[in-house]
């Protein structure tokens, strides 16, 4: 898929190298369409990482997609360069008045705190709720999806005992939701938090469906008011050394960590870790885009 980004974008390059196809906006006047608008509200730390992540996800359809990165006014992380945060994002307040097919709204390092005590808290519960009659879809990862269903609908996170850390295999439950067409089975996702919600909770709720889970990690995809909002609870944008990035960043702090659950051969950290879950990431975000954006928002936004 064309994506459009600003020319200079760091991600371009790299997505360029790897053969995706990567569109800047001087190519993009000149095609006579109008592109997908998706932004995405990037709560992750290390910002560039997550730009490079999502945009591959988001590049195996031929729509053409023009994103739109965004970052907190409220609270300002100190991984990513305020240079390029000024160069390549804009914040709620400069895009409130506009609407958007599709919002992405990312994970975040903050789940061990309560939803209230977070920083930009107040500032997500209005970007929530300006999702509402602003966007078309709106798709929340990992925290993200855990805020968004707290924050819609009053369902709360629940401390794990040990984090759920590694690559788990998952169950289709209804194979007829276009959200997971062409999905297998069982697939493999990866996970990386201390937080779970209650399988109950979102069961006990009419509006929300679940469409997919693992014995092991719970609860993985939910979708509510036919796909207009969906949920998370893992991470299947990683790439292959986002988790073993991750672990020994924390092995080398001193932390508690544990070795990622089915992650390398051998349970080996020497080894190149399998790459296991890319076919099915790709076939969840195009699924997305086609059957929950494309196919349903408004050619005059």
């Amino acid at each position: 898929m064309p994506i459009k980004v600003q020319s200079d974008l760091p991600a371009k390059k790299i997505l360029e190298d790897e053969n995706i196809f990567i569109m800047d906006e001087t190519r993009a006047m000149h095609q006579d369409i109008r592109p997908l608008r998706i932004a995405i509200l990037n709560l992750m730390p290390l910002k560039e990482d997550t730009e490079v992540q999502l945009l591959r996800s988001l590049s195996n359809t031929p729509l053409q997609v023009d994103v739109t990165f965004l970052t907190t006014g409220s609270y300002v992380g100190k991984n990513t360069a305020a240079s390029h945060l000024d160069q390549f994002y804009l914040t709620y307040a400069e895009v409130k008045n506009q609407k958007f097919d599709g919002l992405i709204i990312t994970g975040a390092p903050v789940e061990q705190m309560e939803f209230e005590e977070v920083d930009y808290w107040d500032e997500l519960v209005e970007i929530m709720d300006w999702s509402k009659t602003n966007v078309t879809s709106t798709l929340h990862i990992c925290w993200g999806a855990q805020a968004g269903l707290y924050y819609h609908y009053g369902i709360h996170k629940i401390p794990l005992e040990e984090k759920m850390f590694g690559v788990f295999l998952h169950q289709v439950l209804n194979r007829k939701v276009p959200f997971v067409r062409g999905f297998d089975d069982v697939f493999y996702a990866p996970h990386s938090r201390h937080t779970t919600v209650s399988r109950e909770d979102i069961i006990n709720n009419p509006e929300l469906t679940i469409l997919a889970e693992s014995d092991e990690a719970g609860v993985f995809i939910v979708t509510a008011k036919e796909g207009k909002r969906i949920f998370v609870m893992g991470h299947p944008e990683y790439d292959r050394i986002t988790l073993d990035k991750e672990y020994k960043r924390d092995k080398g702090k001193g932390l508690e960590i544990q070795v990622p659950k089915n992650y390398y051969p051998d349970n080996k950290d020497d080894l190149r870790p399998n790459l296991i879950w890319r076919a099915h990431a790709n076939a969840m975000y195009t699924n997305w885009l086609n059957y929950y954006v494309y196919q349903v928002t408004p050619y005059e936004l």
